[in-house]
């Protein structure tokens, strides 16, 4: 079901691809206005099918580096290579291209509050000009990975908060990215539904897909017991392969 980052744009950078890692800062620097650090001199390597957790309390660089990995920001200095494709000086007309080979996941779910469940996950599908044969077969799949295929006809405001979520990650899902990053996912849920989405993507991660999970819950990662980057007013100052929350 999934596909390579190696397809599409990533495939034809080949002078640029490093086949051991999805995810290279080499030496990023991001300044925001008024000398404001979002990272600096930050270089960190993750390898296919590893699940790390990237913590630090608020203002330490943590949503920075989740936006540079998607583009949403660009760098100063430095360069960022995903899975093979260096992004440093992506062009505006690839990013959409990128962003359909990364699953994404905020504390916003911002779902269509008039489409139903299948319709918000099958929106993305449609965007990318997949063909309607395709989207009935592919997103009940989806919804049934998270565990909502019998709230397929529902809508947003028809589900819980948690569930929502799972949807968000049904979607994020849809173009079988290698690669899934997911900002605070749990910022908006109760403990209860927090351990439930950090599951869920536990067995995304077992399929074979890169997880990158920025947080601040101190439980969730200690829970994990996977490698753990620690930020700091934009510097790294501990990678642990098996750690906790040091903050």
């Amino acid at each position: 079901m999934r596909r390579p980052l190696s397809t599409g744009p990533f495939a034809t950078t080949v002078g640029n691809r490093d086949e051991s890692t999805v995810v290279t800062f080499q030496h990023v620097t991001k300044i925001y206005q008024k000398k404001n650090v979002g990272l600096e001199d930050v270089s960190i390597h993750i390898e296919p099918g590893e699940f790390v957790s990237v913590v630090g309390q608020s203002g330490s660089g943590k949503t920075t580096l989740a936006k540079l990995i998607i583009a949403e920001e660009r760098v100063d200095k430095g360069r960022i290579i995903i899975g093979g494709w260096d992004i440093t000086h992506i062009k505006h007309h690839e990013v959409p291209t990128l962003r359909r080979q990364i699953g994404v996941v905020f504390q916003d779910f911002k779902l269509l509050p008039k489409k139903s469940l299948f319709e918000n996950v099958a929106f993305a599908l449609e965007v990318a000009g997949q063909s309607t044969r395709s989207i009935r077969t592919v997103v009940p799949q989806l919804l049934k990975i998270v565990g909502l295929e019998q709230k397929i006809d529902r809508y947003p405001d028809q589900v819980s908060g948690g569930e929502q979520q799972r949807v968000v990650i049904a979607r994020a899902l849809a173009h079988r990215p290698k690669l899934l990053v997911a900002d605070e996912p749990t910022g908006n849920l109760d403990t209860i539904n927090a351990q439930e989405i950090i599951s869920l993507l536990k067995k995304i991660n077992e399929f074979g897909t890169t997880v990158v999970l920025v947080t601040h819950n101190r439980e969730i990662v200690n829970m994990l017991r996977k490698r753990v980057i620690t930020l700091d007013h934009g510097h790294v100052i501990a990678d642990q392969r098996s750690g906790k929350y040091l903050l």
